[in-house]
């Protein structure tokens, strides 16, 4: 999943500099060191939005689990009494 994060990032922003270029009828590689950037910031935004969706997953899934464990308690345990 890395590998694909940072190659669909790499991809954004190389597509994302080109099509400015495009916008403003420039030459598509004016000036490369832009496009080396774009990729870069393309990479972080990519790698930071897999690992937010990670760290999402986890919160849910221990949301999840307090959630049964409260049903769970709710309903088994208030007989007893």
């Amino acid at each position: 999943m890395p590998a694909s994060a940072t190659l669909i990032g790499a991809l954004l922003g190389l597509g994302t500099q080109m099509y400015s270029n495009a916008l403003r009828k420039l030459p598509l590689m004016r000036h490369p060191w832009e496009h080396v950037l774009g990729m870069g910031l393309g990479v972080i935004f990519a790698k930071q939005l897999v690992k937010w969706d990670e760290q999402l997953q986890v919160d849910l899934d221990k949301m999840l689990a307090k959630a049964k464990a409260a049903n769970e308690q709710r309903y088994f345990d208030d007989g007893e009494d």
